[in-house]
Parts: structure tokens; C-alpha cells; sequence
């Protein structure tokens, strides 16, 4: 069977820091990993697909959430990053790209990045620094494109190498800055409003070009001039299904060939259909899916009551039922998901994993004044305790997943509510706080900074009615607020582990939500025609097409003997 949902068991633990990416070093490589230059192109074409419905109308615009080029992913084979981050294991060093060489100063404020020669747009232009310096200029007058908020000061082109300077530290944001695509400074210095821009033409520099689009699929073309050799696939094909139904079909029958999307049922319905070439990989990055709860208002005000819900929620059942088996159980109390996470946990948490006390959760309770009348549990003014749970109708393991909680807490004498709204209702009542628990996802990093900050970070902080980012439930925390942003400020090894090491503890003892299961990078492949993709025994990045790594993987496929 090739079903993988882990990574390799003996991952890294070491330095917090990014291998290779550490202050004042720096990254160098003449040639992509994938030696796409002395590659064999195959005769096969590759079907690369989504559930995400026809896609209505083309949009290339790179920066644009809704664009088709980000949902389907095809934009990250015509445009590239400047370096690859391997965002499930971050310990691995950066694979420069675009930049042949990436020095990051010692308090990652700054980073000088040199253009790599001998490449070309596919216009036939050359690349050049000028190109990276434009782009991040464009961030710089454009502010609604630079989505990361990344806070650029400066952006200086000097030959080959561009300086970029930011207001604050990079660190936690590495890949992040690497991984924004370059545009060519000719074609998109014409354009008046790049927001807007739908880039009918799109100019890169990646291993293929645009050949056809259909609001059935898009069609991809190898280039014989890409700087990295001509890519092994000639031909790339991005289909969008109705839904997973639709596209686990087409991956099991093989009209399907790469696939970012959960499958319900993954080892009978897709890989067992073809044991020996069908694989699915779900890698684990660091980020989560969480239980959002409202800290301003009972009964969640109550860090007790946090602590006891914590305890009676099964991430194994959850696991197993709300994702079917398909995505790595959470394990570690410290939220961080393994392996990736290990080399994070504080010593204080090293080998602490979450486990079901019903009986314990009892004692936390009664021990901070709630008492019980028959099997329900009263609060510290005698009233039934109650909360309501909502996710939006339709998303499906999420319903699942909230309704595993709502009979979870009932061991506690506890009523629970599922409520499934419409997704924009759901949605509206998320930013401004008007709920009493949500399932949510953090972000996924190159550290565990966002997972950490998407919780619990008084950056995010707004009264209750305003829309926040993150940080939903409304935790206010000035000593998590304060040791994430140390954390992410820091110069040295040890000041950023005695940073994390106060953020995990505040986050365990505090539970300012309830993390529920992992939100891996999710990805299928077959092997029929192709060989080189990522897995568990080679984990150079996520199985998912719809990241800038995506270019890498295309990069190292070979034919398949």
C-alpha cells in the first residue's frame, strides 16, 4: 500500500533556526535539484486537478486570491520564487531558485539576493535583478499585493544583486519573502493597476508556457529553452471536477494524474485501485486545525473550563472519523504537529501528548468551584453550562468534526449546539467575534510562529464587532503577545528557544483554544508515467501542486522506466 501520512519518522531535531539560511550565511546553487538538464523528456502528458467547479473566467494574476492561475496552480509552472523553503521540514537548507545566492543579515532585517545568470522570460528577454527589484517595488506602491505584510523599507539594485530591507525581522517570515513570485519589469511596468490585472499573456520564466485555456482545463507547454532544461513532462493539463466525488474518480480511473484535495476513504477509494503506483501523501506542515472559542464570554472566559475541554477532545477519533484516516493525528500538547514540529517543543513539553481524562477533566472543574446536579454540570452560579459550535453547512469534516466534540463534552455533563450556517454568515460572525466556538485552521509556516500568532497574538486583537484577522477568540495575552514577537525578533538560537519556550507554555497552561488535528499538505500522485515525486522516503517538499514548490517537483520528474 502506498498510503503515506507522515513524514520520515527520523526527522531532523536540532537548531530552531533554518538550516542553511542562518544569520549571515547564505544559500548558493547553480542548477535546480531537479538536473531537469540531463533529464529525458517523456511523451505522456501530466493531468494536474481540484474540485473547485468550472473556473468562470481566466485570470493570471499572481497576486490575486480568486485568479485561475492560483486556484488551479498552473501560475507556479510560469512564474518562480526566488528560493524554495521545504515547509515540512524547515530545518532543510533554502533551495535558491531565482536568487543563485540568498544572504540574510543577522537580524534578518535584510537580505541580499543575486540574480541567477543565463536565465530567460519566455519572451525571450533576459532576467535580471532589475526584475526582482520591481517586483518587490511593487509591493512597496501597491499594498494590497503584498498580502504578507512583509513591511518593506528599501529595495536597492546594485548589478546582480538586490538589497531588500524590511521595518522588522524576517526570520519568521523567510519563506514568505522567497517565495513571492518575480514578474518581469518590462511587461508589468505597462500595467496601471497590477491588482486588477488579469494577465492574459503571462511572461515567466518558469519551465512552461501557457498554450490554452478553456473554462474546462488549461494547457501547458514545455519550454526547450528553460534555464534548468527542458522539463521531462511535455505537456501539462489543469482540470477543475465538480467536487472530491468527482475527482477521486477521475484519480482512481486514471484521467487524473496530481491532486491536491482530501479523498473520503483514500486507501479504498483511490489507492487500492492501482496498489502499486497510486500514492497518497499527507505531509505535515505546521499548522492546524483548531477550535476556536471566545474568551471574553462564558463560558470559555474561564481558563478551567478551557483546560477541561481540552482534555475530553479525542484527536485520534477525530482523525479516523472527521478526516477518515486520511491526514496524521495530533499528538503533542504543545499543538505542534510531527515530525516537523519536534525540533520546537520545549524540553518542558518533550514527550507530552495529548490523551482523553474524563475523570481528570472532572476534578479541574469541581476543584475551581463548578459543581454537578445529577450528570449536569452547573457553573460557579449555579446554571447549566452550554456553548454553541458552528461551522458553515457543507464543509464536511468540519460538521463532522464539531459534532465529535458536541458528544465528546457531554462526559462532562456539558450541552453542546452544532449550528451549520451559510458560509458567509459563519464567516462574518468569525471576524467579529460573535460566536462561542468555531473550528478554524492557523496559517502553516516556516516556523511556529503563525500557528502560535493566529491564536493568541494581541497584534490581532479588536473589540468585539470589528473584523479580526486572526486571534478570533479574542485572547488577551501581553506575555504570549510579547514572547511572539521576541521570538520573532531575535538574534540568536537561544533567544529565540527561550522566546518559543514561554509562547508554548502560555499556550498549554492558558488554552486559549483547542487544537483538534493537523492540516497537513495534502497530495496524489500516481507513478505510471513519472518518477521523482516527493514522498516520505524523499521529502523534499509538499505533494501539492498548488504551491511555489510545485516547480521543483516538475523539475525532478523523470520518465518512469
Amino acid at each position: 500500500m502506498r498510503l503515506k501520512t507522515s513524514l520520515v519518522a527520523g526527522a531532523v531535531v536540532g537548531a530552531v533556526m533554518l538550516a542553511g539560511c542562518g544569520s549571515g550565511d547564505s544559500n548558493t546553487a547553480s542548477t535546480p535539484t531537479g538536473d531537469a538538464a540531463a533529464a529525458t523528456q517523456g511523451t505522456a502528458a501530466l493531468t494536474i486537478a481540484k474540485p473547485d467547479g468550472a473556473l468562470a473566467t481566466e485570470s493570471n494574476n499572481p497576486w490575486v486570491g480568486d485568479s485561475s492561475g492560483l486556484k488551479l496552480g498552473y501560475i507556479n509552472a510560469i512564474l518562480e520564487p526566488l528560493g524554495v523553503v521545504n515547509l515540512i521540514d524547515p530545518t532543510k537548507p533554502t533551495q535558491p531558485w531565482l536568487a543563485s545566492d540568498i544572504a540574510w543579515a543577522d537580524d534578518y532585517k535584510s537580505v541580499v539576493l543575486t540574480a541567477r545568470d543565463g536565465v530567460k522570460w519566455n519572451d525571450g528577454q533576459a532576467f535580471s535583478a532589475a526584475d526582482i527589484g520591481f517586483t518587490f517595488d511593487l509591493f512597496m506602491k501597491h499594498k494590497e499585493l503584498d498580502t504578507a505584510a512583509l513591511g518593506l523599507k528599501a529595495v536597492k539594485v546594485e548589478g546582480n544583486k538586490v538589497t531588500l530591507t524590511f521595518a522588522n525581522s524576517m526570520y519568521v517570515k523567510q519563506d514568505k519573502v522567497l517565495h513571492k513570485q518575480i514578474v518581469p519589469k518590462h511587461v508589468w511596468e505597462k500595467v496601471a493597476d497590477p491588482a486588477k490585472e488579469v494577465n492574459l499573456k503571462p511572461v515567466g520564466t518558469g519551465p512552461y508556457t501557457l498554450s490554452q485555456f478553456s473554462t474546462q482545463s488549461v494547457e501547458l507547454t514545455a519550454r526547450n529553452d528553460y534555464w534548468g532544461g527542458t522539463p521531462a513532462v511535455p505537456k501539462l493539463y489543469y482540470v477543475s471536477y465538480n467536487d472530491n466525488t468527482a475527482l477521486t474518480t477521475a484519480l482512481a480511473n486514471g484521467d487524473a494524474d496530481w491532486a491536491q484535495a482530501f479523498i473520503p476513504n483514500v486507501k479504498s477509494a483511490y489507492v487500492d485501485k492501482d496498489a502499486e503506483h497510486n500514492v497518497y501523501w499527507a505531509a505535515n506542515g505546521l499548522g492546524i486545525d483548531a477550535m476556536f472559542v471566545n474568551t471574553t464570554t462564558k463560558p470559555f472566559n474561564d481558563v478551567a473550563f478551557r483546560k477541561a475541554i481540552n482534555m475530553v477532545v479525542d484527536r485520534e477519533k477525530h482523525m479516523a472519523i472527521a478526516r477518515e484516516g486520511g491526514v496524521p493525528a495530533l499528538t503533542s500538547v504543545t499543538g505542534l504537529p510531527t515530525p516537523v514540529g519536534d525540533s520546537y517543543i520545549a524540553s518542558a513539553y518533550q514527550g507530552q501528548n495529548y490523551s482523553v481524562d474524563v475523570e481528570g477533566a472532572k476534578k479541574v472543574l469541581t476543584d475551581a468551584g463548578y459543581t454537578y446536579s445529577g450528570d449536569k454540570l452547573l457553573d460557579k452560579e449555579g446554571a447549566p453550562v452550554t456553548f454553541t459550535l458552528q461551522v458553515p453547512q457543507g464543509w464536511n469534516d468540519y460538521v463532522t468534526g464539531i459534532s465529535l466534540i458536541a458528544d465528546e463534552v457531554k462526559a462532562l455533563g456539558v450541552e453542546a449546539a452544532v449550528k451549520t450556517p451559510d458560509a458567509d454568515t459563519w464567516w462574518a460572525a468569525k471576524g467579529k467575534g460573535d460566536f462561542q466556538a468555531i473550528l478554524h485552521w492557523t496559517d502553516t509556516g516556516a516556523t511556529p510562529y503563525d500557528l502560535y500568532s493566529d491564536i493568541m497574538d494581541g497584534r490581532f486583537l479588536k473589540p468585539a464587532g470589528k473584523e479580526a484577522d486572526f486571534n478570533f477568540g479574542r485572547f488577551d495575552s501581553p506575555e504570549a503577545t510579547a514572547a511572539l514577537n521576541a521570538y520573532a525578533n531575535a538574534t540568536s538560537d537561544d533567544a529565540r528557544k527561550t522566546a518559543l519556550d514561554t509562547v508554548q507554555k502560555v499556550f498549554v497552561e492558558q488554552v486559549p483554544a483547542m487544537p483538534v488535528g493537523t492540516r497537513p499538505f495534502i497530495g496524489s500522485y500516481n507513478t505510471r508515467n513519472y518518477v521523482g515525486w516527493p514522498g516520505e522516503q524523499d521529502p523534499y517538499a509538499p505533494a501539492d501542486p498548488t504551491q511555489p514548490s510545485a516547480v521543483l517537483i516538475l523539475t525532478k520528474l523523470k520518465p518512469a522506466s
